[in-house]
């Protein structure tokens, strides 16, 4: 049996390659949109790709199933509860789907979504978006969370039934939004995961569905839009990344360092590094549906990287790349070791930038929340007669605060060098806030 697994960094998401080496033929589970890897892969393994199989119908990144159906005729195999939009073959509980001799069995494991299903090759299972590496899905992008953790409950106890030795390949990996607490280990076993994923400890329905409906980790904005273009029709590959002269009402992404966007960028401009991590999480929770979107980088393989990504959760309207653009607008960083004394003296506005879950294990006094995330939809609780300085724990996410800030009017300043912790060890004083039942 051939096995590869494929793993997408910045997203977290896997996906995997099955075939028999013996006849040549393999096939596909969750494919992401960029299937030229796989391509390459069954090429260097020498092997035929005859189908894909879906374990689920995907909100967090566009899959790769239509890119194959339309430009290789691969068939395209789902759960019917998916509804799909497109042709397909229906996966049901307890079928087994062949690629030469090697046998692919289906088990119907509802709760993330209606239509999950986990696959058993041999002895291992691929277990999509139920059970993680530490940690469980969650269960409130398909239908309300009671509900979903319901399902997965019962899901994830059948997942129990498997011999212990049984190895463990999830959807997804530390960084996904899928679920919380991930571990960035890419495999386990059944047998570990029994002894040591907190989720699988509760045995009551009631105790595991009131924990695990209990849902920390935010919504992807731009979530609909993924699972509408996963459930079809097919989507076929992308256009070309043109060149530009000038943008042209559209909205600028800046995908250079945070450095290189300070030094001078397009007025306007949204910054999110694509050098830097969750590039695609990030620039989804900046970025709206629908948006006209121009990218900004230092070079073309720059630009082409940052295609990759904004294709992959569903920013798929790309109308090119700047090839010199105006970049004269400066941003002025703010240094941290002066952070204290303009913050005494009133002259600033100090937003932290970081989660709520961050801020109460300790913030600094005077300073106002606003996650990143939500800057853009906030912007207007923050006063315009000062300058904003935002921070986060390194200034990656401070970075991208202030650019949002700057593009909507505001005198914003980042805290480049350092964040939280470093204030701290500064020897700087913070304030923890301990939440009720915490």
């Amino acid at each position: 049996m051939l096995f590869r697994q494929f793993v997408d960094d910045d997203l977290g998401c896997a996906s995997y390659l099955i075939g028999d080496d013996g006849n040549g033929e393999a096939l596909l589970v969750d494919p992401a949109y960029a299937i030229e890897p796989y391509l390459e892969e069954a090429e260097r393994l020498g092997v035929r790709l005859t189908r894909v199989l879906e374990t689920h119908t995907h909100a967090d990144h566009v899959s790769g199933h239509g890119r194959f159906a339309l430009d290789h005729g691969l068939p395209v195999g789902v759960h019917p509860a998916a509804e799909p939009e497109y042709p397909f073959e229906p996966l049901e509980d307890g079928a087994a789907v062949c690629v030469g001799a090697v046998e692919v069995r289906v088990l119907h494991t509802p709760g993330h979504r209606p239509e999950h299903c986990c696959f058993v090759v041999g002895d291992r299972v691929l277990t999509g978006d139920s059970l993680f590496v530490g940690s469980i899905a969650r269960p409130d992008l398909a239908v309300a969370a009671r509900e979903g953790a319901e399902g997965l409950f019962h899901s994830l106890h059948r997942l129990l039934e498997l011999p212990d030795s049984f190895q463990v390949f999830p959807g997804h990996v530390a960084g996904s939004l899928c679920g919380s607490h991930m571990s960035p280990e890419r495999s386990s076993s059944i047998g570990a995961e029994r002894r040591g994923n907190p989720a699988l400890a509760l045995s009551l329905v009631d105790e595991f569905v009131a924990e695990s409906a209990a849902i920390g980790v935010p919504r992807p904005p731009n979530m609909h839009r993924i699972v509408d273009l996963n459930r079809g029709p097919f989507l076929g590959a992308p256009a070309p990344l043109e060149p530009l002269e000038l943008a042209d009402g559209q909205i600028v992404l800046d995908v250079r360092p945070p450095a290189d966007f300070a030094a001078g960028h397009v007025h306007g401009a949204l910054n999110v590094p694509v050098s830097g991590s969750s590039f695609g999480t990030r620039a989804g929770f900046v970025l709206r549906p629908g948006e006209r979107i121009v990218i900004h980088a230092r070079d073309r393989d720059e630009a082409e990287r940052a295609a990759v990504g904004l294709r992959a959760i569903g920013f798929l309207e790309l109308e090119g790349y700047l090839e010199r653009a105006p970049a004269t607008e400066p941003m002025r960083p703010v240094e941290l070791e002066d952070v204290r004394s303009l913050l005494a003296g009133g002259s600033i506005e100090l937003v932290d930038v970081r989660d709520l879950s961050e801020r109460d294990a300790g913030y600094i006094p005077g300073s106002v929340n606003i996650p990143y995330r939500l800057v853009r939809a906030r912007a207007d609780q923050l006063p315009h007669d000062r300058p904003l300085v935002t921070i986060c724990e390194s200034g990656a996410r401070a970075a991208i605060a202030a650019s949002v800030l700057a593009a909507a009017g505001f005198d914003a300043r980042p805290v480049l060098d350092g964040g939280i912790h470093d204030w701290e060890a500064r020897g700087n004083g913070t304030v923890h806030f301990r939440r009720c039942g915490a």
